[in-house]
């Protein structure tokens, strides 16, 4: 009965969208057609132009990760129940987290790059607090199962709440956190090329420069260079994880 209801509203949702209109998806087929002839073959021309981007791009994906750590975990501590103070803190701290992660990185690239001007730094801004809301929310879901008999043994040997979360909590949930912290990097890097385009810098701001010159070969180009970093970012992510295990 679930799959069924399930698989209803997906069916539903394609066909609000527009997905079944065929006539609609034949018509622009060769409008499809033509843009990939435009694409093809790619032009890497100006590559040594977007090595600097690139390593902004970089840059903008591990400032934002960090940024998000330093902001997240003192909120996810306070949003967990087994070690907020109160059920008060407990929900402002949850509210908190939900305010932040329900506006999108690009929309807070836009007001970041408003207030503080061009350049890597309103992506870092844009990318720490979404992230921050991300993040924190699942530090806090894994904070929250962590296992109580270690804080209920601290808790009796009289140790405070800051030696109850370091020494009973932090040990037990810190693999996890740096699998989620890692994923969320990988994520970033491809965030950051997006962010480029509301002019936060990185890459994106080069494909977006392409697009308008309507230099469809130049964008295949970029988009094929973010594809190999975004391999190699998700590769040594995955190696850092197997190291942590």
């Amino acid at each position: 009965m679930l799959i069924s209801a399930v698989l209803a509203v997906c069916l539903l949702a394609l066909a609000l969208t527009g997905f079944f209109d065929v006539q609609r998806l034949v018509e622009g087929a060769p409008a499809l057609a033509q843009l990939g002839s435009e694409m093809i073959p790619p032009d890497f021309s100006r590559f040594e132009a977007w090595l600097k981007p690139l390593l902004d791009t970089l840059a903008m994906s591990v400032a934002g990760t960090a940024l998000a750590v330093v902001l997240s975990l003192p909120l996810a501590l306070l949003a967990a129940p087994n070690t907020s103070p109160t059920a008060g803190i407990y929900r402002i701290a949850r509210t908190l987290l939900a305010a932040m992660r329900s506006v999108p990185e690009i929309i807070l690239g836009i007001i970041f790059v408003a207030a503080v001007g061009f350049g890597a730094l309103p992506g870092v801004l844009a990318l720490a607090l979404h992230s921050t809301g991300m993040v924190g929310k699942f530090y806090a879901e894994a904070i929250e199962h962590a296992d109580p008999k270690p804080l209920e043994a601290a808790r009796a040997a009289g140790a405070s709440p800051f030696q109850v979360i370091v020494h009973a909590v932090l040990p037990q949930v810190l693999p996890q956190l740096a699998d989620i912290t890692l994923y969320r990097w990988e994520y970033h890097f491809r965030a950051s090329a997006v962010l480029g385009i509301v002019g936060a810098g990185g890459i994106g701001f080069e494909l977006m420069a392409a697009l308008r010159l309507i230099r469809y070969d130049q964008v295949s180009a970029i988009l094929l260079t973010i594809l190999v970093c975004v391999v190699v970012v998700d590769s040594t992510g995955a190696a850092l994880r197997k190291r942590l295990k």
